[in-house]
């Protein structure tokens, strides 16, 4: 699967893009600091229409606008004001990466505090689910 982008790890600058066309709209500061690259799966759509959302779990510098070729090794549950907007978490093709309890803890986190500069938005984290649920829930979202 190929994911684009769209935030730096290490930044509070969250980049927002058409997701379709991958036409730059704006960027906005976040509450906190990405601790992975994130963006999305292209060729995807999820239940609240964009594409589905990615964490690349990775040490290694992505930029922004970067389209990497990933496999996903998990899904990590999110509920953001009553919907479903779960992340798939992806490593590099070939890495050897898992989903540690670090991993889980700083991802946790951040999503728990990202939107803390919103009055009233309510992210919540569930479960950290395996490779297997997050290759059938991308499989429910291609175009």
């Amino acid at each position: 699967m190929k994911v684009f982008i769209e935030n730096e790890a290490g930044t509070d600058q969250k980049n927002l893009y058409n997701e379709k066309t991958l036409e730059y709209k704006k960027t906005v500061t976040v509450s906190r600091k990405y601790p992975f690259p994130y963006g999305f799966i292209l060729g995807t759509t999820s239940e609240d229409g964009d594409n589905l959302d990615c964490f690349l779990i990775t040490e290694k510098k992505f930029k922004t606008g970067d389209i990497i070729e990933c496999e996903s090794i998990g899904i990590m549950e999110q509920i953001e004001d009553g919907k479903e907007d779960h992340n798939i978490l992806a490593k590099l093709v070939g890495e050897g990466t898992s989903i540690d309890e670090k991993t889980k803890e700083d991802l946790t986190e951040f999503v728990s505090h990202v939107c803390d500069h919103r009055v009233g938005k309510v992210v919540k984290v569930g479960l950290f689910l395996g490779k297997q649920e997050a290759e059938e829930y991308i499989s429910k979202c291609l175009d």
